[in-house]
């Protein structure tokens, strides 16, 4: 009796990144944590979705995703390059850092936003530590629309982070530094109205670069700022920042699992859930936003870029003007249908009613 052979075909992890760009005013992902439904729905069609904080954090609101690696954007960036690695954990313990300039009740506020996720949430925080000077952050837009920032005090903030790693042990950084409260500006009010560019969005970025670069350990960045006046006018999609005096919740949630940097393929003990660039599928990003440096390296590796047009930004960057090959779609469901039929190894003119008949090449008798 004949044996019957199964060949069973192992198949690595299908891993996707998501991006959308900070503080370029991004439809979908400028807001806060209006991104998340989108990283919700493809990490249900991926085994391993890698996106970064402006994605993921909603200030008082946010979701666990169990196969899903939470990255700061420096570190995105050194990862989409093939420099850095990203190790997955199971909990970090994270530091917190204040900045003097936050007044004493609203201070009060965040230690107590800390300790309820070590009480509610189970979290595993370190000691806290005060900057020895107000940071000085100032906001900034630049001409195209986009919002940035600057840091008047670096030294400061990262005396308090190398208190917290040698001192308390941290093996991952938040900072709420205090922001300048601008209840009355035009760029303010369209945020909060749904209309414009997240105007704390570039400057929070400095903040967790500088964390991230000098120490190689993951940091995220919450706004202290005193509420806004009540409007009953308010976007949906900036609603989540509404809630109350802090938006510290979600960093930590988020920091708590985001994986630990591998800083060289040299000299260190691989690990079956090592994370690398070449080891990525698909990533997606809005269609005019295209000219980061993480796509820009994740598109050399010959990574599927998928490119969404309805997600709209201040940036006029496509990915043709860059020489990227990308499979533009209308919007992020369609791009759950591409990475569906992608990850199943499904030409996704099949599912088309028409389908166009193969060429037949002549063969060139001058070929060697």
């Amino acid at each position: 009796m004949a044996a019957l052979l199964t060949v069973l075909v192992h198949q690595p992890p299908y891993t996707v990144v998501l991006i959308v760009p900070t503080g370029v005013g991004a439809s979908i992902g400028g807001y806060a944590g209006d991104a998340m439904p989108v990283a919700r729905a493809i990490a249900q069609v991926s085994d391993r979705l890698i996106t970064h904080p402006n994605v993921l954090n909603g200030a008082q609101l946010y979701w666990p995703l169990a196969n899903t690696s939470y990255v700061e954007g420096y570190a995105l960036d050194k990862f989409a390059s093939t420099c850095w690695g990203l190790r997955p954990v199971r909990q970090n313990k994270v530091g917190l850092i204040l900045d003097r300039a936050i007044e004493p009740e609203l201070r009060l506020r965040h230690l107590q936003a800390a300790e309820a996720t070590r009480a509610t949430l189970g979290l595993n925080l370190t000691d806290c530590t005060v900057t020895d000077a107000s940071l000085e952050v100032q906001l900034r837009i630049a001409p195209s629309g986009a919002s940035w920032g600057t840091i008047g005090n670096t030294g400061s903030l990262l005396r308090a982070a190398e208190t917290l790693i040698d001192r308390a042990g941290a093996e991952a950084i938040a900072i709420v530094a205090r922001f300048p409260d601008d209840t009355d500006s035009e760029i303010l009010q369209n945020y909060r109205h749904g209309k414009g560019v997240d105007p704390l969005a570039g400057a929070e970025a400095v903040i967790s670069h500088l964390i991230v670069r000098t120490f190689k350990i993951p940091a995220a960045h919450a706004p202290a700022l005193m509420p806004l006046p009540a409007d009953p006018d308010v976007s949906p999609r900036a609603a989540a920042e509404e809630l109350g005096y802090t938006f510290l919740p979600c960093v930590l949630v988020g920091l708590s699992r985001a994986p630990q940097f591998i800083i060289s393929k040299d000299n260190y003990t691989p690990s079956p859930q090592d994370i690398w660039a070449e080891q990525v599928d698909a990533v997606v990003v809005p269609a005019s936003a295209c000219g980061g440096s993480a796509v820009m390296s994740f598109s050399s590796l010959g990574v599927r870029v998928v490119a969404v047009e309805e997600n709209k930004t201040k940036m006029e960057v496509s990915p043709e003007s860059l020489g990227i090959k990308a499979i533009r779609v209308n919007s992020y469901l369609e791009a759950l249908g591409f990475l569906v039929t992608h990850r199943a190894g499904i030409n996704p003119d099949s599912l088309r009613p028409t389908l166009s008949s193969l060429n037949c090449l002549s063969v060139n008798r001058d070929q060697s």
